[in-house]
């Protein structure tokens, strides 16, 4: 026999109303998939965008907690809890209770400023023992004992619960939201300013890319190999030409011009992590949309040329790899693409022995993702243009 069913318009109207409080958060809000969990005992969301909700959890609550409740639990995703509480091993700590408060803290002390804080998640810094403003990794060394009032699900403390894994939205297409949320946050926060918590502002700059606008020198290498290509205007006999007719004993040729290919050669080895990849993808993807550039061919490689695949946009990219490195590998396999790319985007952190000497009648622009100084020690070749991209949580 099954259970109750959700109501749904409740669920909408609580949408709805944390999209009007929060409208730069309506990405995440949208992102997220909504199911019934019967006997769930609460509304949780999980590492996929997922949120579980017990259908008589939600009758309990008025569609303006719900929609509170909504707003915390994107800031969950949004903010990448999960992945923050892996590398800390909560749940080897067995401190996973700990580390959902301090992350409910963490995004609580902006939803405050709008009245938004949720009446059943409702832990602050100062329920914590602890300052305003700080992250929930800072909050976790410090913070005094308690209860948690609020299991938010595997979304904010990495521990997998049944049911989980139902949402649509796997780690690359995350990375790629999340950077979506952060542009609305900048945009909304430079039209009115004082509107965004602080918080959230500095959330968005600390994973938008670099201040160093690599996009323009991009887009610049882009257009000007696009425009050399555009003026190799050339005759061609392998169609006749639209007034061959005027003239049927002679076989006039036809003008040619050649049409511009940009490759992307992607970095997947191990050491290359998902969020790089999907930083670097979409601020991509956005150069090649200033330069009028519908396609590129995009080619995943680490010691070998792991995929390739015509894209329009970063969503469609197979990053498969994770072994070694060896871009040179990989801009070889790029010249030898037909038709031959004008223009090839290595996307690396820099770990890769690189050739001797460039390709020919091939421009190469290096995105060198830069974590700390490492970077240096792996210096690319001097006959490619290389543009450095900052690690924005250095900044």
């Amino acid at each position: 026999m099954s259970g109750p069913a959700l109501d749904t318009r409740k669920l909408a109207a609580a949408r709805l109303w944390a999209t009007d409080r929060m409208p730069y958060l309506a990405g995440a809000l949208f992102g997220c998939t909504i199911r019934a969990d019967d006997g769930g005992g609460t509304i949780a969301v999980d590492r996929t965008w997922q949120i579980r909700a017990d259908p008589r959890v939600v009758d309990e609550l008025a569609v303006e907690q719900l929609g509170r409740l909504f707003l915390h639990l994107a800031g969950h995703v949004i903010r990448d809890h999960a992945g923050r509480a892996e590398r800390l091993a909560v749940a080897a700590a067995g401190a996973r209770s700990r580390w959902n408060r301090c992350a409910d803290a963490e995004i609580n002390d902006d939803l405050v400023i709008s009245d938004c804080v949720p009446a059943v998640a409702p832990d602050l810094p100062g329920h914590l023992g602890c300052d305003e403003g700080l992250l929930a990794e800072q909050y976790y060394d410090a913070a005094e004992d308690g209860p948690r009032h609020w299991d938010c699900g595997a979304g904010a403390d990495a521990c997998p619960r049944p049911g989980d894994g139902g949402g649509c939205i796997d780690g690359q297409q995350a990375e790629l939201l999340r950077l979506g949320v952060a542009a609305e946050i900048k945009r909304h926060h430079g039209r009115e300013p004082g509107t965004v918590p602080g918080g959230w502002v500095r959330w968005a700059e600390s994973v938008l890319p670099s201040r160093i606008d690599w996009r323009r020198v991009l887009a610049a290498e882009v257009r000007s190999a696009v425009a050399a290509v555009a003026g190799q205007v050339d005759y061609s006999y392998r169609r006749p030409p639209r007034r061959a007719h005027l003239n049927p004993d002679v076989v006039m040729p036809t003008l040619f011009r050649p049409v511009p290919e940009v490759a992307i050669v992607c970095d997947t080895s191990g050491s290359m992590h998902e969020r790089l990849l999907a930083r670097a993808l979409a601020e991509v993807e956005a150069v090649l949309g200033r330069a009028g550039l519908r396609q590129v061919r995009v080619l995943a490689v680490d010691t070998a040329v792991q995929a390739v695949r015509r894209v329009s946009r970063a969503t469609q990219v197979d990053l498969s790899g994770g072994g070694g490195t060896d871009m040179g590998t990989g801009i070889a396999a790029a010249a030898a693409l037909r038709p031959r790319p004008t223009v090839v985007i290595v996307l690396t952190d820099g770990y890769t022995p690189w050739p001797d000497a460039p390709p020919v009648g091939m421009r190469v622009v290096v995105g060198l993702l830069a974590e700390g100084d490492d970077a240096a020690e792996w210096p690319p070749p001097t006959w490619a243009r290389t543009v450095l991209i900052e690690d924005p949580a250095l900044h």
